[in-house]
């Protein structure tokens, strides 16, 4: 199987999965987000009290430079654990 196909699998597959904690669902959202776009393309919230905006921009600027490729492998990886 193809990594693109695996890991659009590994994206449905998501959202069955179990509640999972804040820290699961900013790695979840990271991946998806380098896998897809590449390093974060964005401005960091500027308002303090977006705390979740702020969070999942520190956790998608954490990868900077893994490939998408890299990202894709570790969603899988991750939906596969959390689903056990």
């Amino acid at each position: 199987m193809d990594l693109i196909k695996a890991f659009e699998e590994s994206v449905l597959a998501s959202k069955s999965l179990p509640a999972q904690s804040n820290e699961n669902l900013l790695k979840l959202y990271s991946l998806y987000k380098q896998a897809t776009e590449g390093d974060v393309n964005i401005e960091k919230p500027t308002n303090f009290f977006d705390i979740a905006g702020i969070a999942k921009f520190n956790a998608w600027e954490s990868l900077k430079g893994i490939t998408k490729e890299g990202a894709m492998t570790q969603y899988i990886d991750l939906v596969a654990n959390l689903g056990r």
